[in-house]
């Protein structure tokens, strides 16, 4: 089994472990679908904190999420999933107890819905230490109409700078450590996000996992509308592997640097 690169807290009396679990979902016009994945991600074991970050919607997510449970913050304007993520890892963090284990944070999708609990999974392997970063591997979606050309090249761009091939780079269902959050920001741009966090997590030497999760969310599909979806995926994640390209490089030529 692997062993994750963040040390585990320490244990209550019999060994078991008091670490607790926020929940992280950064939203934009979700109005329809948002009470239903909190109502959910509420009944995952060990977490006590759900976070909805509200991204600029133009409808009612803020009111409904934090109607259905939620701890709301909101940004003004839209910002993008990045932002959105490191403003619940920020607020999730001012959260955490004194003399407590930092949560672990677990990032989910507004429109999961009744599914949302089914990201379960991914909270044991980081919780028991086996990995520092658990990503889902979701089902096949009904009405997808992708063709598999911006994973693999997201996937394919992991490989070659880090040596793992994952099955789905783009999920955006991850459970992590603190430690190695804050080691993956800042993060990448729009929806090279989860590309960049998986480069940088891994060069860094910390550990992550693929873990099936049976989820259900609204997929693009192929009409002009999921065709410049995937476009600006295509851009975004492009823009991240180059970004780690170039700071790979650099890296080389400052430890012969070093070393002459």
């Amino acid at each position: 089994m692997p062993v994750a690169k963040t040390p585990r807290p320490p244990t209550a009396r019999g060994g078991r472990s008091v670490q607790r679990v926020a929940v992280v979902i950064p939203a934009k016009d979700e109005a329809e679908r948002i009470a239903a994945t909190v109502r959910s991600a509420r009944a995952i074991p060990h977490v006590d904190l759900v976070l909805v970050v509200d991204d600029g919607s133009e409808d009612d997510t803020q009111h409904v999420a934090r109607d259905a449970g939620a701890v709301v913050v909101r940004h003004s304007h839209n910002r993008g999933k990045a932002a959105a993520m490191e403003t619940g890892a920020a607020v999730a963090a001012m959260r955490d107890a004194d003399g407590r284990p930092q949560r672990l944070l677990l990032f989910i999708d507004g429109d999961l819905g009744d599914t949302a609990v089914n990201t379960a999974p991914l909270v044991g392997p980081v919780r028991e230490g086996v990995a520092d970063l658990a990503i889902a591997l979701l089902p096949a979606q009904k009405g997808a109409g992708g063709r598999g050309i911006v994973v693999g090249a997201a996937r394919r761009a992991i490989q070659r700078l880090t040596g793992w091939s994952p099955t789905q780079p783009l999920s955006g269902m991850r459970c992590l450590t603190r430690e190695a959050f804050e080691a993956a920001t800042p993060l990448a741009h729009g929806f090279g996000v989860e590309t960049g966090m998986t480069i940088d997590l891994l060069r860094a030497g910390y550990v992550a996992v693929e873990v099936p999760c049976d989820l259900r969310h609204r997929p693009s599909s192929n009409d002009l509308a999921g065709q410049l979806h995937r476009a600006g995926q295509y851009r975004d994640v492009m823009a991240a592997v180059g970004t780690r390209q170039v700071r790979r490089v650099v890296d080389k030529i400052g430890r012969r640097g070093a070393r002459t």
